[in-house]
């Protein structure tokens, strides 16, 4: 005999708040997340202390789960630095072409998070940071000459990717950032 166990409170409201404040944006409000998580108000206060950090404990799962996809992405595309860096584009475009897409949590939550000392804007950047980390990684293997600078042209393409995908249905952002890309790993000679 298997018994199933109930989330309790604290995993109900991060995984209805991590679906909400995707869906809707950082300013949905907390009697619509109560609600979604089955809970009472008291639950948030005792686990999160607020609204605010419930939502920096939704930015830390979800960039732990995004970078965990990043790796799983480009671990799939093989042992060739280049095939793992344009497979990130590849995975994009996928999730571009998901119905419940609505762009990048993290811009969204950067532009929405009007106080710049919310605990979110710090989880942003970390995550940015690992996955500049991850991109420059790669890129070194590849023999870029300027990782630094090709990772974070590689970043920006994977925001405005995200921005434009949810922005302007029916486009290709993500074909036309793979292009870009391949251009950032192909036309700088490469070392040794």
């Amino acid at each position: 005999m298997s018994t199933r166990a109930t989330p309790g409170p604290r995993e109900r409201l991060l995984e209805a708040a991590q679906k909400l404040t995707y869906s809707h944006g950082m300013s949905v409000g907390v009697d619509t997340l109560l609600k979604a998580a089955n809970v009472a108000r008291r639950s948030l206060y005792e686990h999160f202390g607020g609204k605010d950090g419930l939502i920096a404990e939704v930015l830390k799962r979800s960039t732990n789960e995004d970078e965990a996809r990043y790796r799983e992405t480009m671990r799939a595309a093989g042992e060739d630095p280049r095939d793992r860096l344009l497979a990130v584009f590849d995975w994009l475009a996928e999730a571009i072409a998901e119905p419940d897409f609505c762009g990048c949590r993290y811009l969204a939550a950067d532009l929405a998070l009007t106080d710049p000392d919310h605990p979110g804007h710090a989880i942003t950047r970390d995550y940015r940071l690992r996955v500049h980390g991850l991109l420059e990684h790669e890129l070194v293997k590849l023999g870029h000459p300027r990782p630094a600078h090709a990772a974070d042209q590689l970043l920006l393409l994977i925001d405005g990717t995200l921005a434009a995908g949810a922005t302007r249905p029916g486009t290709h952002p993500a074909a036309s950032a793979r292009e870009l890309a391949e251009q950032i790993l192909d036309t700088t000679p490469k070392i040794g």
